[in-house]
This record gives C-alpha cells, sequence and structure tokens, in this order.
C-alpha cells in the first residue's frame, strides 16, 4: 500500500490536484462497490473526484460523501423490452451529459472515466477529448452479449453494441478490464492497443469485508441459509436460485433450510412473485439492496452456501461475477455456474453443478450442506485466496500506477521505460 505522502503526490501536479469525472449508468453509486472504491482509492491518492450517476428516490441530486462530489439523476424505469431500452439509453445519456458540463463548471476535470454498461458514453467522451481531457473506459460487462442474454436475440441493438464497445475501445487513452477474457475481447473484438490495458480485478477491500459474529435470526430457526447476493435481472438467474430452491425443499424434501436473497434489479418483482406460486413464503426471504456494510456481513456470515445462479451463456462463461469474490471474502462455500473466470477466481472455494437446470444446482447445493467439512475446507480456501490476490488492496495498486502514468503522458500498461 502507498504510504500517505506518496498518495498525495501521486494524485497533483504541482499546487493543483488532479481531476476526475467517474461515470455509471446502470447503478446508484456509492451502492455499486466497485465505483465507490474507484472513486475513494483516488480521492484517498490526492485526486479530486466527482461521480455521476442514477440515485434512489431518498436521496439527493448532489452530495459530498468521504470527500467525493456526488452528481445524480433519478433512476430509468425498469427495462423489459427493446424499446424501453433505447429509451434507458437516451435517457441516461442526455442526464449524464447535462451533469457533466455542471461538474465542469463546479469542479472541473481532466478525464472523464466510464464504466459501462451500457456502451454509450463513447460519444460525451469524443466531446471532452476535442476540449483537451483524457477518456478512460472501464470495460466492465460485456454489453453486446448482455443485450443478447436479456432479450434472447441479436438484430441491429446487438450490432450496434459492438460498434459502440469498438469505438468506446478506439478512443480510450486507457482501458480498464475485470480479467484476462475481457482483455482478449478488447484485443481480438476491439482491437485495442495493448498498451493502453490494464486489469484491475474487482473484489472488495479486505479491511472492510470480512466475516463477522453472524446475524442467526436471519435463518429463521432453520439449520442451514443459502444465500443469494447481487442484482436481480433477466440475465442473473436469480428465478434459477428460487426454482432451486423449490426443488430442494418440495422434491428433494429437505426443509431444515431457508434461502435468502439479498438485492434488488428489474426482475425483483416477478422473482417474488415466482416464489410465492411455488409456495416458497415460509422458506425464503427477500431483503432488497442492503446499504448497511455491517448487516450485509452479518447476513453473509450466516450463510453456509452461498449461489451464483447466472445461467451459463457466451455472457457468463467469460464474465467474474462480484458476489463470487465477496463469498470468498466472507468465507462462504460457493455453488456456481461453470466459468473460467469464477472458476480461476475461486479455483477451490467454487463447485459447479453440471449444467444450469434449476434442479442441476438444487442437487449440488444440498450436497455440499450435507459435506460439512468440505463446507469448512471451501470457506478456509476461499478467504485465504482473496486476501492472497483478490482483494481490492491488491487491485489498488494496479489502479493507481496506471493513473499515475496516464497523467505523465505515458501508456498505462507500456513495458518500464517505455
Amino acid at each position: 500500500m502507498l504510504k500517505e505522502p506518496e498518495m498525495e503526490r501521486v494524485g497533483s501536479l504541482g499546487e493543483q490536484p488532479r481531476k476526475v469525472l467517474l461515470v455509471l449508468e446502470n447503478l446508484p453509486v456509492p451502492h455499486d462497490r466497485r465505483m465507490w472504491q474507484v472513486a475513494t482509492s483516488l480521492q484517498r491518492a490526492g485526486y479530486h473526484v466527482s461521480v455521476i450517476s442514477p440515485r434512489p428516490p431518498e436521496d439527493p441530486e448532489y452530495c459530498v460523501l468521504e470527500g467525493v462530489h456526488l452528481y445524480r439523476y433519478p433512476m430509468p424505469p425498469p427495462t423489459h423490452s427493446v424499446g424501453n431500452f433505447v429509451k434507458e439509453a437516451l435517457y441516461c445519456l442526455w442526464h449524464t451529459f447535462r451533469l457533466s458540463r455542471r461538474v465542469e463548471r463546479e469542479q472541473g476535470f481532466d478525464v472523464f472515466h466510464v464504466g459501462n454498461p451500457l456502451d454509450i458514453f463513447w460519444s460525451i467522451g469524443l466531446y471532452y477529448k476535442a476540449r483537451g481531457k483524457k477518456f478512460v473506459y472501464e470495460h466492465r460487462d460485456l454489453c453486446p452479449e448482455l443485450y443478447e442474454v436479456r432479450f434472447k436475440k441479436r438484430g441491429l441493438f446487438y450490432h450496434l453494441q459492438v460498434l459502440f464497445e469498438r469505438w468506446s475501445y478506439q478512443l480510450a487513452d486507457m482501458i480498464i478490464e475485470m480479467n484476462e477474457s475481457y482483455r482478449q475481447n478488447a484485443l481480438e473484438r476491439g482491437k485495442a492497443d495493448p498498451e493502453k490495458i490494464v486489469i484491475v480485478r474487482s473484489g472488495p477491500r479486505a479491511s472492510e469485508f470480512m466475516p463477522v459474529e453472524p446475524d442467526l435470526s436471519v435463518k429463521r430457526g432453520k439449520k442451514h441459509l443459502v444465500c443469494y447476493l447481487g442484482i436481480m435481472g433477466p440475465q442473473d438467474g436469480t428465478d434459477i436460485f428460487v426454482k432451486a430452491a423449490h426443488h430442494i425443499v418440495y422434491t428433494r424434501g429437505y426443509r431444515d433450510v431457508h434461502f435468502l436473497a439479498i438485492g434488488s434489479g428489474d426482475c425483483l418483482a416477478e422473482v417474488k412473485q415466482l416464489a410465492q406460486q411455488l409456495n416458497l413464503n415460509d422458506y425464503i426471504t427477500f431483503t432488497g439492496f442492503i446499504r448497511e456494510r455491517d448487516l450485509l456481513l452479518r447476513y453473509l456470515s450466516a450463510a453456509d452456501v452461498g449461489v451464483a445462479s447466472d445461467p451459463d451463456n457466451s455472457y457468463t462463461a467469460r464474465s467474474t461475477m462480484n458476489k463470487i469474490i465477496e463469498f470468498m471474502a466472507v468465507g462462504v462455500p460457493i455453488v456456481a455456474t461453470k466459468s473460467i473466470e469464477n472458476k480461476w477466481s475461486a479455483q477451490d472455494a467454487l463447485i459447479s453443478p453440471p449444467d444450469d437446470r434449476p434442479e442441476s444446482f438444487g442437487d449440488t447445493i444440498l450436497e455440499l450442506l450435507m459435506d460439512e467439512p468440505r463446507r469448512r475446507f471451501m470457506s478456509e480456501y476461499g478467504r485465504r485466496r482473496f486476501l492472497e490476490c483478490l482483494s481490492w488492496e491488491r487491485s489498488e495498486q494496479v489502479l493507481l500506477t496506471a493513473y499515475d502514468r496516464l497523467f505523465c503522458g505515458l501508456p498505462p500498461n507500456a513495458p518500464c521505460g517505455k
């Protein structure tokens, strides 16, 4: 970890602090842990940081939190059709541009840093590059594949996503990828310059995300707790989690278990209705997003198994799910869809069902619940691996070094001496 005086030096040019504007479209900040960690890492390193994102109804349009200036616009409505998808994109593009002009007047910025989805902000990036600012493209999702999975087709808007992704890669002064599979996508589909690409993985801070005293009341008097964590969109497989719960309780007949679904998203109402239809009201709790980190950690620490039930498809095959690393940080054994990147991250802290059918997930979850020694091994292994190579403290070093090179006019990932 950089010492405090060095961090101040990194973020300043003479007496003037380096100024960065971060932009996110799909989640509010600081609810989005990844972008909040980027913001606070830069701020602690001496950068002047502003953020634009959607906001929940109860939050103000502007506030300062931990030294970070937050500019926010009302959340767009849920997206259930291609037409609504286009409306959401235009809505967020307009509000982001509007607020970016305000940030430019009130705070100023040298870098326009966007995190996808969606890959629409290259147009604003082009505008600001013409005004002498740098453009950083944080490629968090494979948007063409995400579109295909969400709407179960390709068509015009799929190919537009491919084009917008490539333009984002080509325009960027620095490209931040989540894993090696995404880096390969940048090189092959995006034709990106490898010297501009850095991999900054997306784990939580080890100093803030750890096992704590569990809140056993969340088990509702049952022996075991199975937990889902994260966004609940059409592509996230929350329905698989609910159907797997039904399979465990009613098909396999194991009822000394409670299921906990932490998070929210476009499909929350639908999966709640599904749980009711499957007669799971006494077996599953939906919490929505949990803002209080201490409460989230108490719930996760009570879990016997964590589930990442994302369907097996072209999107999940190459993506690293945040929930995987968060489960590892708290020492929760994981049942997750087969994925190159999930397996690379978790290794022996994760087991996968043979396919993504709810019955297969249910059988694998139940098998792990019945094997306490294996769960204990997976818990200890996952926590140890997280501390050794996946915590944000390690990713932060890469981020700050790349930003320092960017402001010095050097390629973010060039060989030493170049």
